[in-house]
């Protein structure tokens, strides 16, 4: 067999591979399991929050549990949850319109913005995404989460600086919640206006979201987050102040919004195709790519981020093979969400899962 005769038996081979792929999963989506995995959840007060599954850009499913067991609690179908660091994945598409538009590049260094920043000559905009920068995590001094109160940006920058780095750029991949505090910054400078701004214009009025919104100040109808203690849920007594995590982990939004966004950037919607392309980790060689991480569902590759505030937690992830996106939000965790998923995955490519056990009183 020629050389160009391999590659086109290795082309179909793969076709039909992904063919197969998406017709297995097509025809073994089961509701009724999904249902009552959901059903055992809530019945356990096992957790609070909502999921939504697109497939070939279209909601498929969808499901709010756990509300009912926090009498309190009040809501509709266009309530919003805090999502964490799931911010992060919209703040590099950002800066990936501004490669696009020959604003920026990969090269760019740090000190063209921010010189006094340890290492800026040497850090570069590819470095802050892909958390290969050095940097630090500002959300945490001196051992714990200091941003649940009111905090200003001197303060902020001012601990990036003195936290310094702790390795050279390149050298391995150390997640910073300091790089994308700077990337935001970033965009403000180059945009000219403030992040909430931004998001609005280049996000939220293209894709139509009605249910995805940067952090304001005194904003309504939105989750609070609870914990289970003592055999009941009660609300949390302290939060991270959103204002102080801007671009970093501040968005809130349904998870059928974050769908949508999902859903637009990895059908070229958003960014250019080659674009993409540059965010996505490199399969094999790499778990983070920039912006966006690979989840690996035993051989099923999702690609998304994950978000954790003090009391809600969202993940977002996308399946190119099938087409296929999960979105889950959370604001009462008693299942770590990376467990939760992994159960959904399990359960949409009709493979067992083992329920979670019910704890005795706590």
């Amino acid at each position: 067999m020629t050389n160009p005769q391999r590659l086109i038996m290795n082309i179909k081979i793969t076709l039909v591979l992904l063919f197969i792929s998406s017709y297995f999963f097509s025809q073994t989506i089961n509701p009724e399991k999904l249902d009552q995995y959901f059903s055992y959840i809530e019945k356990n007060n096992l957790g609070v929050g909502s999921l939504s599954i697109f497939k070939n850009g279209k909601e498929v499913y969808s499901k709010n549990f756990g509300q009912k067991n926090i009498p309190e609690l009040t809501y509709h179908k266009d309530t919003k949850y805090q999502v964490g660091s799931v911010t992060k994945m919209i703040t590099a598409v950002l800066i990936f319109k501004l490669i696009e538009e020959n604003k920026l590049t990969l090269n760019t260094q740090l000190s063209e913005f921010y010189p006094e920043v340890p290492n800026s000559d040497k850090i570069t905009i590819k470095n802050l995404l892909e958390h290969t920068s050095g940097l630090g995590s500002y959300v945490v001094k001196d051992g714990e989460v200091w941003v649940t109160g009111k905090v200003n940006d001197k303060e902020i920058m001012d601990l990036i600086i003195k936290q310094g780095k702790s390795f050279e750029p390149g050298e391995k991949v150390a997640y910073s919640n300091s790089a994308y505090y700077l990337l935001t910054k970033i965009l403000e400078t180059k945009y000219e206006k403030p992040f909430y701004r931004i998001v609005q214009s280049e996000i939220i009025k293209p894709l139509r979201l009605k249910n995805l919104t940067p952090f304001k100040a005194h904003q309504k109808n939105i989750f609070l987050p609870y914990c289970y203690e003592n055999n009941s849920w009660s609300m949390l007594k302290e939060e991270i102040d959103f204002l102080n995590v801007i671009g970093v982990g501040d968005i809130s939004s349904t998870p059928y919004d974050l769908n949508i966004f999902i859903n637009s950037l990895f059908h070229n919607v958003i960014l250019k195709k080659e674009t993409l392309k540059l965010m996505e980790p490199v399969l094999g060689k790499e778990n983070w790519g920039r912006g966006m991480a690979i989840w690996d569902f035993d051989g099923i590759t999702f690609y998304g981020h994950g978000g954790d505030t003090l009391g809600s937690h969202a993940i977002l992830i996308y399946n190119k093979e099938a087409d296929l996106s999960i979105a889950y939000t959370t604001n009462g965790e008693r299942i770590k969400k990376e467990d939760f998923i992994k159960n959904v995955v399990n359960l949409l490519y009709n493979k067992e899962i083992k329920l979670p056990e019910i704890k005795d009183k706590q």
